[in-house]
């Protein structure tokens, strides 16, 4: 027996257990978990920054505490088990069944606050996980599991209903090998990571969940309180250094207001790269067109270094660099993973627009976009053309995202981006991706309609036509 069908089988026995679980036992197991990472977030904080590299253990720290407390809001009084819903007028009773066996593979840039967020929403279904980290961020990984095991052992809860699995750091070819086996073997796949891992999740045969690629640009109006809009976009572009894929990467600002946003940013530790600093910063954060892992998620300090840039720069919290391009021939269009924004003007709200599309056409097609603004008519119209899955209102961006306690999204860390982005859906990921429902429809009294009731309409205003 090789160990993903271990693996897979003491899953599958955990799992059978927890299928008989009521709501309160099940919820247990979720506070369970959430009381891991809250209790050790610093902990598995600092073991995070230090396994990966990236980010910092202070802003993970606040990361895992307040995903945590925040999915546990959400799912606390959700009804998982049994009756859903019941529509007597319709005769349809919804009640929750699990899906069984989850395999959730978790990214090198959260390993504490996913996997906890992952064990929480696939868990409150009366399902079994078992969590596959990037391999440089196994030790953590493991790490939050053996925690877990200590909460679900204190509830006569299987432990197998949390396992890690590691992947190979050493040698790509047998790790992508175990994550394809893990894949095919799972009944349900959740890949919180980049592109080609969730292609692959997608590929497997095995039913998948997966994540966009970030990307957003941010609006700036002349109806933006433009103070309140610099103290978010800084505060969000450099949270744990740009880990999060919902950073703010582009800020696409109004003419009449572009300078005194620049002078806000400044304010607060934006450091505005002149050209000689771009060409630096480039070269530092991408290699033959790729991110440059040492760069990414790095200090702005140590960001500074690697780009060769002077003392001053090196005490920026955020680097502005001014942009007018888009695609592949202006890296600084995309993605950035790194406290890094790009700078664009507008003039005329059609011509922000333009540039939004043309970004995200670029990279980021699905994900998000933010907006400053105080006018109804600007959002509205950026609701209407972005195809993106979500839109930020006067936010902070990655902090809002994936749900806030002064927002009305679902917690999450794992963002889908729907068909644009490559995905199965343009949800935040949450428990109700993790319940196969079944409805149990009886007989109503019947309500035939006539065809004129359908078709009068259509008729009389085509009949023109020969209909």
């Amino acid at each position: 027996m090789t160990d993903v069908e271990d693996v897979i089988r003491r899953a599958r026995v955990a799992q059978q257990e927890l299928a008989g679980y009521d709501q309160a036992r099940i919820d247990d197991v979720v506070t369970a978990a959430a009381w891991v990472g809250v209790h050790h977030a610093e902990s598995l904080a600092r073991m995070a920054a230090e396994e990966t590299g990236l980010g910092n253990a202070r802003d993970k720290t606040l990361k895992n505490r307040r995903k945590t407390m925040g999915t546990l809001r959400d799912l606390t009084g959700a009804t998982s088990v049994g009756v859903l819903k019941e529509d007597p007028a319709k005769g349809i009773v919804e009640i929750a069944k699990p899906v069984g066996v989850i395999a959730a593979f978790t990214p090198v840039t959260n390993p504490g606050a996913t996997p906890i967020n992952n064990i929480m929403i696939t868990t409150k279904g009366r399902n079994a996980v078992i969590v596959a980290p990037h391999p440089r961020a196994d030790g953590t990984c493991r790490e939050l599991v053996r925690l877990v095991h200590g909460q679900l052992e204190k509830l006569g809860v299987p432990k197998d209903t949390v396992q890690h699995f590691p992947l190979i750091a050493s040698d790509k070819a047998a790790s992508k090998e175990r994550s394809r086996a893990l894949m095919e073997a799972a009944d349900l796949i959740v890949v919180t990571a980049g592109p080609a891992n969730v292609q692959a999740g997608y590929q497997s045969g095995t039913p998948a969940l997966g994540v966009g690629r970030g990307n957003a640009p941010v609006i700036v109006d002349d109806t933006a309180d433009i103070a309140d809009a610099a103290e978010k976009i800084l505060a969000s572009a450099t949270f744990d250094y740009a880990t999060s894929c919902s950073s703010e990467n582009a800020l696409i600002v109004e003419d009449s207001v572009y300078d005194t946003l620049v002078a806000a940013l400044r304010e607060r530790g934006g450091y505005l790269a002149n050209d000689e600093e771009k060409q630096k910063l480039e070269l530092a954060l991408w290699s033959d067109g790729a991110l440059n892992r040492a760069a990414v998620a790095q200090s702005p300090e140590r960001l500074a270094m690697l780009a060769g840039l002077g003392p001053k720069a090196a005490e920026a919290k955020l680097f502005v660099v001014e942009e007018e391009g888009v695609g592949p021939d202006f890296l600084f269009s995309g993605e950035k993973l790194a406290p890094v924004v790009s700078l664009y003007r507008f003039d005329g709200f059609d011509h922000a627009l333009d540039l939004i599309e043309r970004i995200l056409a670029y990279q980021g097609r699905g994900h998000s976009v933010g907006i400053h603004s105080e006018d109804d008519h600007h959002i509205e119209a950026l609701a209407d053309r972005a195809d993106v899955c979500r839109v930020l209102v006067n936010q902070a961006h990655c902090i809002g995202n994936g749900g806030d306690f002064a927002n009305g999204l679902d917690f999450t860390l794992s963002l889908a981006a729907g068909t644009w982005g490559g995905n199965s859906t343009s949800d935040n990921i949450t428990y109700r991706h993790f319940l196969n429902i079944t409805r149990v429809a009886r007989p109503i009294a019947a309500s035939t309609p006539t065809e004129e009731e359908l078709f009068g309409d259509y008729r009389r205003r085509f009949e023109a036509d020969g209909l």
